[in-house]
């Protein structure tokens, strides 16, 4: 069954409105030209396909991505005999789906088990870790678990101050040192407080910075042994925060990041606040990591669990209402 059938006869509509409201901007955007050019166009030429490609790199799906789109497209409108322009949509949705999934089932939850769960989170300063570390700490306390945070990020007191600010908040406790001391060492006391104390979830803030890229991926692989002698196993994610509204930068950090620490999903903070919300499938199409939480707003309850039927709507929602 198409996508675009199944997602209205399930009645997305209803569950999908943070997601139309967050990404409000990318709909009003590259979505909204789209949308016009579907409408206004009565026949598939080079030309039609030629403005899509446009519409699709403003919309940061990026250039890679929209290429192979753009082919696979073609070659279906060909094998289809389609001429129809207004039908494409219908098409776009279906192969965007496609692209994501890639013929897999994609977990967006967090993998916990029973016993201690370490979760690192990664990424550059100012793309929103420490807020997406309060607020994925603010869900999983209301679901019940017992939570500790470490502040890792020793290099800047500004990141551990404010770290210690969301526990208090939130109502967890939290691990630190002073500032500039070793990273590594606040893991180590962090993952053995968790493990004698019985918590269910310590989430570790890192470095986002330091005098270059070598050294920070060296502190990096240093944490990580550190957690791995302390609590083998662990740890169950890395979390790469990225911030939606840095555009194609924020793939070039993806990349960065990816090829050095073991990346089980992405953050994508602040969808809410950029006209590019493609990127959501550069990430997921040129790096196969999925998408774990998108931020659609500043508050507690805005770090939405990612799901890729609302995303789309989200995107689309003009043309459901035709």
């Amino acid at each position: 069954m198409a996508f675009f059938g199944l997602f209205k006869s399930k009645k997305e509509k209803e569950k999908s409105k943070k997601y139309k409201l967050g990404l409000h901007k990318t709909r009003e955007g590259a979505f909204k030209t789209l949308h016009e050019l579907l409408n206004n166009n009565t026949k598939i030429d080079d030309d039609l396909f030629d403005e899509l490609e446009e519409i699709f790199i403003m919309a940061d799906i990026g250039v890679d991505t929209v290429v192979k789109f753009i082919d696979e497209l073609k070659d279906e409108v060909y094998h289809k005999k389609i001429s129809d322009a207004s039908l494409l949509s219908e098409m776009i949705i279906d192969k965007m789906f496609e692209i994501y999934l890639k013929g897999e089932i994609v977990n967006a939850n967090l993998n916990l088990h029973d016993g201690l769960n370490v979760i690192l989170f990664v990424g550059v300063n100012g793309v929103g870790k420490t807020t997406s570390i309060a607020k994925i700490a603010y869900k999983l306390k209301k679901e019940g678990k017992k939570v500790l945070l470490a502040a890792g990020d020793t290099f800047r007191a500004g990141a551990i101050e404010q770290l210690s600010e969301w526990a208090r908040r939130i109502g967890v406790e939290i691990v630190t040192k002073p500032a500039g001391s070793d990273p590594s060492s606040v893991m180590f006391d962090a993952v053995n407080k968790a493990r004698n104390e019985g918590y269910d979830v310590l989430l570790c803030d890192t470095a986002g910075r330091l005098q270059n890229k070598v050294n920070l991926m060296a502190e990096l692989s240093k944490i990580n042994r550190v957690i791995e002698r302390e609590a083998p196993g662990e740890p169950t994610e890395t979390l790469l925060v990225i911030d939606a509204t840095t555009g194609q930068n924020g793939m070039t950090q993806a990349k960065v990041f990816n090829e050095t620490t073991n990346v089980s999903g992405v953050i994508l903070t602040k969808l809410d606040g950029t006209a590019k919300g493609g990127i959501v499938l550069a990430i997921r199409n040129e790096l196969g990591i999925p998408i774990k939480f998108i931020g659609l707003g500043e508050g507690l309850d805005d770090l939405e669990v990612f799901d890729i039927e609302s995303y789309l709507y989200g995107l689309f929602a003009d043309f459901f209402n035709d």
